[in-house]
């Protein structure tokens, strides 16, 4: 199963695609960002949908999992984000991918084992269970973070189905 994981954001959406093999053994595939300028926001949300697009088609994940919309106190950040994440649902949802979502929580607390972890122990998590790969930006490593969420938790819905 080839999953992507996606940090949406709307200067900065991370993604990152891993390979979960047989045994449940976890490979690191690509990992990146897309920028954008500041500016007027729908050219920034059309370049989102464009280069996941691209990253989608470049890596062929079988299934994607997209990080969940914290509570933001400042409502226009909160706003921006949102249609942020809505192109990072759009692309992959538009390639045919069923399309998962998780809490931050869960994901720190699926990688790192404490739902309140930082970015650098996020990082390095990645790294270790990821060997190999060395995200570029932090937003590169939460994408990876991400997807390794999703892998965990469909092999234990997996293993649940068989028993």
């Amino acid at each position: 199963m080839r999953v992507i994981g996606i940090d949406p954001g709307l200067r900065h959406t991370g993604w990152g695609v891993i390979e979960r093999r047989e045994g449940g053994k976890l490979s690191h595939i690509a990992s990146g960002a897309i920028h954008t300028s500041t500016g007027d926001l729908a050219p920034r949300l059309s370049a989102l949908f464009q280069g996941l697009a691209a990253v989608l088609a470049d890596h062929a994940p079988n299934v994607a999992a997209v990080e969940k919309t914290f509570v933001n106190r400042d409502p226009a950040g909160a706003l921006k984000l949102g249609h942020a994440r809505a192109m990072a649902l759009l692309a992959p949802a538009e390639a045919g991918l069923d399309v998962h979502e998780y809490a931050p929580n869960a994901v720190k607390k699926t990688v790192v084992g404490v739902g309140h972890a930082d970015k650098a122990q996020v990082a390095h998590m990645v790294k270790l269970l990821l060997p190999g790969a060395a995200p570029r930006t932090s937003d590169a490593a939460d994408a990876l973070a991400i997807a390794i969420c999703h892998a965990q938790h469909f092999g234990q819905r997996r293993l649940k189905a068989v028993s």
